[in-house]
Order: C-alpha cells, then structure tokens, then sequence
C-alpha cells in the first residue's frame, strides 16, 4: 500500500471512530500495521527514524508508538525491516530488541549503511523521508 493511501487512511481513521470493514474482510488496519506498511517500503540501503513514520501517519506525537511497533515487528509477516528504522539522529536505539546481538548493525551493514559507535555514518545521506518521498 503506498505512504499516500496509508497517511490518507490514518488521517480518516482519527476523524471517525466508527469501526469499517476493508474489502479483505479483516476490521480496519490498526496503528501498527500502517507503520509496518509505512517501514516495508523504507528502500534498500536507506533508513528513517521513528518520528518521520509517526508524521508521515499523521501522529507526529507518535513516535514513541512506532518504536513499540518496531519492537515486535521479528514477530510479523510479510517481514518488517525494522533494522533500517532509528531515532532522530541516527542512532541505533532499538538495537536492543534484535537477536543476537549486533544483528542490527549487521543487517545495516549488508545494505551498505556504515555504522560507527551504534550511529549512522552520514545519517543525513542515508535517511528517507516517508512524508516527502509522498507527497
């Protein structure tokens, strides 16, 4: 699902506490699932942080929520690539949350992303924009 149709259906949900139905059948998507929506089209080799997602969605006061999301995103399928996800200025926060540990790094690494002191090299280059990439 693109950012845009996601931040359109975040935007819909907190003007309407009626409950809708999706034309899969399943009840409307929950808060977690349009971030991991949001995180699945984070591309290769490029990372966000929690508060861009949380914007991106409408809830800039959310970021908190995204990392919740993020922390149990190993659990969820299709697969999340909650490695390329961390805080404001780069720093591998939710590392923690990754088995064994330095699998985030590790995974970053692979994608080409350097690391230094658990801190994105030239974070800046690297960082996508959910909420500009969209609009």
């Amino acid at each position: 699902m693109p950012v845009k149709k996601i931040k359109q259906n975040a935007q819909e949900k907190s003007a309407s506490n009626i409950k809708k139905i999706n034309p899969s059948g399943k009840r409307e998507e929950s808060f977690f699932e349009l971030v991991y929506e949001v995180a699945r089209q984070i591309p290769y080799g490029r990372v966000t942080s929690y508060g861009a997602i949380a914007a991106c969605l409408g809830t800039k006061l959310s970021a908190r929520m995204v990392g919740w999301a993020m922390n149990g995103a190993d659990k969820i399928n299709p697969t999340v690539p909650a490695h390329r996800v961390v805080n404001r200025v780069g720093l591998l926060s939710g590392k923690h949350h990754f088995k064994p540990p330095g699998k985030m790094e590790k995974l970053l690494k692979k994608e080409g992303i350097l690391v230094k002191d658990d801190v994105i090299v030239n974070f800046k280059e690297k960082f996508w924009d959910p909420g500009a990439e969209f609009l």
